[in-house]
């Protein structure tokens, strides 16, 4: 979904502008006509009302007004979000496009697009008040905090504490919002929200020493003498004890008491609510960013799927079996893919990375300076949730880039799909890309706020088929893991739709991903979980990725040998996160001025 970022899980650092040039955008420099110094001003602006608005994504740029804030989560802030983004719009309009040079106007148009999404959601009452999902919501925003904080100075410490102290609000008043969802019909499906109480009673402690929020205070920092030092210990330990953990308590009883007795039975999709129809209209295109309709996008899936399962075929003869279906149950179920012991599987994890990262000067041009680990899921959070996924880092925090793996059921995570999982997560995927952004000589908004998922979970796919390149998938059984990925994707397009738009059970989607794909029954139901709770956002990832595709190949036709792998790859990352029209105009003006070389 293209928005500006809101939380810190989600923002990361990059090379900061002085305040005094972020300043000088609102003065028209000599060079500039009315319409450059209008739109500059414009920017600035909203950089500045992301920054009030967004405490996290602050700390991540190193501006310290959001120290000791974690947001507001009240309808009230909603509203006058909504409020401000129409007037940003309305400045935005008023500006001559045509005037602005071809920079300025790739920058326009994210930034339009991305506050014209704030007021499309808003039309909607799903996005006022359907605020979490099975794998999360405002809490993450609390959980997150230990891992991207800086922790260097008695002020670090004493905004972490202050967030501690700040989380009754942001509680009770998602909470309130949460009420009215439950009055407008706006809760889930029950069955994809089963074991969702347990998982945020065990994000309760008894004791804030034994809880992962301690983490920060493990060791005393050097500049940080010992009697400050215990009186913020202190105040920590009041503030998760008397505040956080019972306002986590609180929510796992309301979650229990008043939410689950009115969470949907019956039909899963959007579709079971009011005005879920056209909300997921919405949601297809402001994920894909395309003016793509369901039924567009159900079919494109049913093409794909008929594609690669052919692909798939055609692996498991090579590998001696008679049927894909063959390879895929001896793939699923014989020992000699999967390991028992989560430190070896972890290990081995971390040195895939490590061969996968000698790749990368034989790809892109340009690298990030900020590094990536691997490290688990934390365990309170890891039973039930995603096989893997990316937490940006922030040079401004000391927080590196984080590639977490779940370490439960290992029975259901083969070691031939890890090198696919790799590629996608960390680099040349989400690590990079992300990472790229936020030091590209860009403006801080587009550097560090804007967001869409098309563009980013796009490049996590096409960074999978780079793998191929690599040489990564050298045995069958990698192979076929790397297509079930990329099928996993497909399947994605006709399973979303069709709960959502077409009336699917959870039943039959979770049979359809069996029949198509090569991942674990554990994995499936897990993912299909995640897009009944999640509408339209499964959409993105392919329908970025063949964009990508699409444009290589175009360029790949155009300039023959004169095509450069590693300079189209650094053209499409240049200006960091961008609607997919933006980046096909973008690529096509890379290609002329590369033909005019010629």
């Amino acid at each position: 979904m293209h928005k500006l970022f809101a939380a810190a899980l989600l923002a990361s650092a990059t090379t900061v502008l002085p305040s005094s040039a972020i300043a000088d955008d609102h003065s028209v420099q000599t060079a500039d006509n009315a319409s450059a110094g209008s739109y500059k001003s414009v920017r600035a602006d909203i950089w500045q009302w992301q920054l009030d608005n967004s405490p996290g994504l602050a700390t991540s740029v190193g501006d310290r007004r959001g120290d000791g804030k974690l947001g507001d989560w009240s309808v009230e802030a909603h509203s006058r979000s909504i409020v401000d983004a129409r007037q940003f719009v309305a400045r935005l309009d008023a500006i001559d496009r045509a005037e602005l040079t071809a920079d300025l106007q790739v920058d326009y148009d994210v930034v339009r697009v991305s506050m014209a999404d704030i007021i499309a959601a808003s039309l909607h009452e799903h996005d006022w008040y359907q605020i979490f999902t099975n794998r999360g919501g405002w809490f993450n925003q609390l959980a997150s905090l230990p891992n991207g904080s800086p922790f260097f100075t008695s002020a670090d410490y004493d905004s972490y504490v202050g967030r501690l102290e700040a989380y009754a609000k942001v509680n009770q008043d998602a909470m309130a919002r949460t009420r009215i969802a439950i009055e407008k019909g706006l809760t889930h499906a029950c069955g994809p929200m089963e074991g969702f109480h347990e998982r945020m009673q065990s994000m309760v402690y008894s004791e804030a020493e034994s809880s992962p929020y301690w983490s920060p205070f493990a060791t005393q920092p050097s500049t940080i003498g010992d009697n400050e030092w215990a009186s913020l210990k202190e105040r920590a330990k009041a503030a998760l004890e008397t505040t956080v953990f019972p306002e986590l308590q609180a929510f796992a009883d309301f979650y229990r008491q008043e939410y689950e007795p009115e969470c949907r039975t019956g039909m899963p999709g959007i579709l079971g609510t009011p005005g879920g129809t056209e909300f997921y209209d919405y949601r297809v295109k402001s994920f894909t960013t395309s003016d793509m309709t369901a039924d567009e996008v159900h079919q494109l899936g049913l093409s794909e799927v008929a594609r690669i399962r052919a692909e798939m075929e055609e692996v498991a003869s090579k590998a001696g079996f008679e049927t894909r279906e063959a390879f895929v149950e001896h793939l699923r179920t014989d020992p000699q893919y999967y390991m028992t012991d989560e430190q070896e599987y972890l290990r081995y994890t971390q040195a895939l990375a490590k061969e996968i990262d000698g790749w990368m000067p034989k790809l892109f041009g340009k690298l990030p300076r900020q590094p990536y680990t691997v490290l688990p899921i934390p365990a309170e959070r890891a039973p039930g949730n995603t096989t893997a996924y990316y937490e940006p880092g922030s040079l401004e925090t000391g927080q590196a880039g984080i590639y977490r793996l779940n370490l439960t059921e290992l029975d259901q995570r083969p070691l031939w799909e890890l090198p696919a999982l790799g590629v996608h997560e960390a680099v040349p995927g989400h690590h990079h890309q992300i990472a790229l952004q936020r030091e590209l000589d860009l403006h801080p908004l587009r550097a560090n706020g804007t967001f869409f998922t098309a563009f980013v979970e796009g490049w996590g796919l096409y960074s999978e088929r780079l793998g191929i390149e690599m040489g990564l998938y050298d045995t069958p059984a990698k192979q076929m893991g790397r297509l079930s990925y990329e099928m996993w994707r497909a399947t994605r397009l006709v399973v979303d739709t069709g709960i959502h738009s077409k009336g699917w059970s959870k039943q039959r989607a979770v049979d359809y991903m069996l029949d198509n794909t090569a991942l674990s029954p554990a994995n499936i139901d897990a993912e299909v979980n995640r897009y009944i709770t999640w509408p339209g956002q499964a959409l993105a990832y392919k329908v970025g990725e063949l964009k990508i595709r699409e444009l290589r190949i175009l360029a790949e036709g155009e300039l023959g040998e004169s095509f450069d792998l590693r300079a189209f790859h650094d053209t499409v990352l240049e200006n960091g996160s961008v609607p997919l029209s933006v980046l096909e105009a973008h690529v096509k003006r890379w290609i002329a001025a590369e033909k005019a070389k010629l």
